[in-house]
């Protein structure tokens, strides 16, 4: 009986990968990261129970390590599927697997490492070393070396410090040939690229950030160590604004609802009112789109009085001499125009589905569509922007669908 594969170790990937586990049936889990937990091992919290990457993440992945019918890889990437239901033939590569798994993470090499590279884990806002382990929680727990900005044997510090030989910096790219029985898509999904939406001015300003960059600010193991800090003086801005449908249900851009937006902005301006009780807030909305147990975050924003709730598009953004914020904004219920000064500006931008890089059938919007009579299936973000519950609930129903081929 051959496994099924399960493309992307994300929160639908690993739920996916576990649940066709523990049902007896052996299962190939691959992450072209070095590590499992996609977007939301990066998250501060997630709804609607606020709780931390470590709930959930970290029961599953020892659901993993205590399972023998899963097999899992990292770094690694599909770069072919052939054949058909039952009978498919899937080639990956796997990056250079510089640090072993014999690697005890002491932390030794991190010492000894002259070279450093931007963090990707806080998207570049903060640096590690050119070896480094990706973050505090990784599964698989060892350090990871960066190809780009490692200088291998001209430098060969890290080797001559590591007591267990778990450094090999002549380690290649490998390549291998799986034979499964049916195939489950989780790539999850990416944020939309702020700078493409002119008029907000998201790279001209460093105090202009994301949603899911507002994730790592706010993070007790992010940029600011539990404090919300701009990045031009490293002050604590008291007051924010939120944009929100940045890039969404916008034709030029995305012409669709990410669904999770409103929510989040919700989540993000009760967490500063939590750390600054202080801080002025302003979110600007289209529409407010919040269902099931996230109304709550909708009603206490209501009853909260430093957070204004404003019916209205963000037209333009400037940056001032003090590197503040000018949102000029309509203001439809009361109709009219608004000129508002913030110290920081967080942008609800949209969800895009990642893309496999293969020839799979798709919709207009870029989300996976695969008839699942081939025997290939999508979970989770992959088929539509969904949040963390939603996404666990689609990766197990899923995973019975991939169990039933032979």
């Amino acid at each position: 009986m051959k496994p099924v594969l399960v493309i992307g170790g994300g929160i639908s990937g690993v739920t996916t990968a576990v649940e066709i586990a523990e049902v007896g049936k052996e299962v190939i889990l691959i992450e072209k990261e070095p590590y499992f937990g996609g977007n939301v091992v990066k998250f501060n919290n997630y709804f609607p129970k606020l709780c931390p990457p470590t709930c959930g993440l970290e029961i599953n992945f020892r659901r993993i390590k205590q399972n023998s019918k899963i097999k899992y890889f990292t770094s690694t990437e599909v770069q072919e599927i052939s054949g058909e239901k039952g009978d498919f033939k899937v080639k990956i590569k796997t990056a250079p697997q510089y640090v072993k798994n014999n690697c005890t993470s002491c932390g030794k090499c991190i010492e000894v490492c002259p070279e450093e590279r931007p963090s990707d884990f806080n998207y570049g806002f903060t640096k590690t070393k050119a070896i480094y382990l990706p973050h505090e929680m990784a599964f698989p727990y060892k350090f990871n070396i960066d190809d780009e900005y490692c200088k291998k044997e001209l430098c060969n510090k890290c080797v001559e410090v590591c007591e267990y030989n778990a450094i090999d910096l002549s380690a290649k790219k490998e390549f291998a040939e799986l034979e499964v029985s049916s195939i489950v898509v989780s790539t999850g999904w990416k944020n939309y690229d702020a700078s493409k939406i002119e008029n907000l001015n998201y790279l001209t300003s460093k105090n202009i950030i994301t949603n899911v960059e507002f994730e790592r600010f706010i993070a007790s193991n992010g940029v600011g160590e539990n404090k919300l800090l701009r990045l031009s003086d490293n002050s604590e801005p008291k007051k924010i604004a939120f944009v929100q449908c940045a890039g969404s249900r916008d034709e030029n851009h995305l012409p669709y609802c990410s669904a999770v937006c409103c929510s989040a902005s919700l989540k993000h301006a009760l967490t500063i009112q939590e750390l600054y009780p202080e801080s002025e807030i302003k979110i600007f909305y289209i529409d407010m789109r919040v269902v099931g147990r996230n109304e709550d975050f909708l009603v206490k924003v209501q009853n909260n009085k430093n957070i204004e709730l404003v019916k209205g598009k963000v037209g333009k953004i400037n940056e001032t001499e003090n590197n503040n914020l000018i949102l000029e904004a309509e203001d439809i219920l009361s109709g009219r125009k608004i000129i508002y000064e913030a110290e920081m500006v967080v942008l609800a931008t949209g969800i895009v589905p990642s893309d496999l890089g293969l020839d799979l059938l798709k919709e207009s919007n870029g989300f996976h569509n695969i008839d699942q009579k081939y025997g290939i299936y999508v979970a989770g973000c992959g088929k539509k922007p969904m949040d963390v519950s939603a996404s666990v609930k689609d990766a197990t129903a899923v995973a019975l669908k991939a169990i039933q081929i032979n």
